[in-house]
């Protein structure tokens, strides 16, 4: 069995061919084949603030205070976190700070450094 596109739309694995068209059945997309396959090719570039490109590893500065959801602590404006890593999703960084631990940041809040 050949594995289908999930849908551009909502991302649903549940999509099947129809005629030259690929369908989701949860948000009734249609969209052709052939920008399945171009689709594919694609990368996702994460930008920081200013526009730079960045990459797992680098090491980014905090641009804004950001209060840590279920916390009390803050992490303040030129806080450097190391060894970032690219995620998929609502937050496009994942990284490790001093002090506070493992969370999720995303890229609009931070500059290359």
């Amino acid at each position: 069995m050949s594995a289908l596109p999930a849908c551009p739309s909502c991302s649903s694995t549940y999509t099947y061919e129809d005629a030259d068209n690929f369908v989701c059945p949860e948000c009734a997309h249609e969209w052709p084949r052939t920008a399945a396959a171009d689709a594919v090719e694609e990368s996702r570039v994460v930008r920081d603030s200013v526009g730079n490109v960045l990459q797992d590893g680098d090491t980014v500065t905090v641009i804004k205070d950001l209060k840590v959801k279920g916390s009390s602590t803050v992490v303040k404006v030129g806080t450097k976190v190391r060894n970032i890593r690219l995620a998929e999703g609502d937050h496009d960084i994942d990284c490790r700070i001093e002090g506070i631990g493992a969370m999720g940041l995303k890229s609009e809040f931070v500059r290359k450094a």
